[in-house]
């Protein structure tokens, strides 16, 4: 298996009111998020991001961190498992010129909204069933995505990225490592299905026989 590192450590930090979300979210609001349409990109803040659209200062100071873990060039290709607007695409493509990049998602409306550029090269598609070759891409890239889904489809999932990864693989998840961070992520998650220990998803990795890296997300 791959290693624990966090290649986000640049990406900008937003102060979050854990514990006032929690309270404000019913069953309701993570039933419309989990549409993943326009309400939870664009719509109400209850419902996901109240308004997702692009600034650079998000993801061009972690492109260098992705370009140097990865030892990505002008010849490498790249794959981002639910890339929403295509936005760190766009980054990575304007940052290392002549890359060629590739991004899935399963809202169509993420899809159809993606940053002008990325359209061509951007899908709706299914993380369990990648709709693309063996070894098609240097590296896959997966944040915060793979939680979405049920534990079996996460493996499933996760077994995709290895079958079409050539070199390696980063992802996210939802994640806590005690009782304390547990109960903020149950606060905090609004679509994930699948929230463990870090230590269970570790097992989990290597059941799916998940080689890549990874990193959590802990509100």
């Amino acid at each position: 298996m791959g290693m624990e590192i966090d290649l986000l450590a640049n990406y900008p930090k937003t102060k979050r009111n854990v514990k006032e979300r929690g309270a404000e979210k019913t069953e309701e609001d993570r039933r419309i998020a989990r549409q993943f349409g326009k309400e939870f990109f664009d719509g109400d803040r209850k419902h996901g991001y109240g308004g997702f659209n692009y600034f650079p200062r998000f993801w061009q100071p972690v492109i260098p961190t992705f370009q140097k873990h990865f030892g990505l060039t002008s010849k490498s290709r790249v794959l981002d498992v639910g890339c929403a607007k295509g936005f760190m695409l766009h980054d990575l493509a304007e940052l290392i010129p002549g890359i060629q990049v590739r991004g899935i998602d399963i809202s169509e409306y993420a899809i159809a909204n993606a940053i002008e550029d990325m359209r061509p090269f951007v899908k709706v598609a299914d993380a369990r069933n990648l709709p693309f070759q063996n070894k098609s891409f240097d590296v896959v890239i997966s944040i915060n995505t793979i939680h979405n889904l049920k534990r079996e489809d996460c493996i499933k999932s996760l077994q995709e990225i290895e079958r079409v990864s050539r070199i390696g693989s980063f992802i996210t998840v939802d994640a806590y490592r005690n009782e304390v961070e547990k109960e903020l992520m149950e606060a905090w998650n609004l679509t994930a299905h699948t929230v463990l220990h870090t230590s269970d998803w570790i097992k989990l990795f290597q059941e799916a026989g998940y080689t890549g890296d990874y990193h959590w997300f802990i509100p």
